[in-house]
């Protein structure tokens, strides 16, 4: 549909006839400085003829003026209203890779697999739900590092995810997860979100970096940052031997009191997934802790048309001038 951005222009239309009827007649000089005698031989056909040949370039500078005041009330087209799903939420998701993640106890159509690809299958899965959200990621080891700023761009996010691997931030076997907290606390701070939320997923417990777990929660809620703590592994698992079968426990490193601490120190939940069905359902509740509904933002893609009659505004007025010249 058009739409006039500044319709309240368009009532300067009038405005020539206005300033001809509210000014003075200009007033014949009482004196020419030339003086023709012969003046009346030129007859009253001359003069029929110069108000003729005034005629048309009046019309078109009318028109000129009309099409003028068209482009000044700035004509635009505006399309169907297309309804935009923001949340207003940023969303930071920290993943371990230090070599415990490497452990094959997860199972995913009946294959079994490691813990950090289990974690990217689930969460790739939560990226696409989160509509409306920037999401951003953290993979930490034995240091932290951002690898994918906050970003609408869910698939650049998913891609970068799918591309981690372990060892990827260092070498050696140990975690920082109070860095990976600090290393969000940073980025998000200053941003101006609705909301703020780190998903934070480990196997082990804090052996590494600058800051302990619960400074680094308290740093998170000076800044409103909100933690979900998730602590992945099985509980049990048999490993065979030389001398036979033994079920161990693949998750004795798993300080799940710190983890229960952070999460309740900000305000957010621990959770414990020792399958992929349990991750997968964490990040189900996760969906309903932190829902990416909100009232609906619609909109309309808007076309600019003014560019139009002004250009043939200033064309006709160039027609009128160059006559002015011509008769120059």
């Amino acid at each position: 549909m058009s739409h006039f951005e500044w319709p309240w222009l368009l009532l300067s239309l009038p405005l020539p006839i206005l300033v001809r009827w509210l000014l003075p007649t200009q007033t014949v000089a009482e004196q020419a400085a030339l003086k023709v005698p012969f003046l009346d031989d030129f007859g009253s056909e001359g003069k029929k003829r110069l108000t003729s040949h005034q005629q048309w370039p009046l019309v078109i500078a009318s028109i000129a003026w009309c099409f003028l005041v068209l482009a000044s009330a700035r004509p635009q087209w505006l399309g169907e209203p297309i309804e935009q799903a923001i949340s207003g939420r940023d969303l930071m998701m920290a993943v371990d890779v230090s070599g415990s993640m490497a452990e094959e106890d997860f199972v995913i159509n009946n294959r079994a697999i490691d813990r950090l690809t289990a974690t990217k299958t689930v969460a790739n899965e939560f990226f696409k739900r989160r509509t409306g959200d920037r999401v951003g990621l953290i993979l930490f080891g034995t240091t932290a590092h951002v690898q994918a700023p906050l970003t609408f761009d869910h698939k650049t996010v998913e891609t970068l995810l799918d591309e981690a691997f372990i060892g990827i931030t260092d070498d050696e076997p140990q975690t920082s997860i109070g860095d990976a907290i600090g290393l969000a606390v940073k980025r998000l701070k200053d941003e101006k979100s609705d909301s703020r939320v780190l998903i934070l997923l480990t196997d082990g417990a804090n052996t590494a970096g600058e800051i302990e777990p619960l400074q680094a929660a308290q740093l998170a809620v000076d800044n409103q940052l909100k933690i979900y703590t998730i602590g992945i592994g099985a509980d049990e698992m048999v490993v065979k031997s030389f001398f036979g079968s033994r079920r161990v426990n693949p998750s004795r490193d798993l300080d799940e009191v710190t983890l229960n601490a952070i999460a309740e120190k900000t305000g957010g939940q621990y959770f414990r997934a020792r399958n992929t069905e349990q991750l997968e359902l964490i990040y189900q509740l996760l969906d309903q802790l932190e829902p990416v509904e909100k009232d609906p933002n619609y909109f309309r893609p808007m076309t600019e048309l003014y560019p139009w009659p002004l250009a043939f505004s200033l064309l006709l007025a160039g027609l009128v001038a160059l006559n002015r010249v011509r008769l120059l």
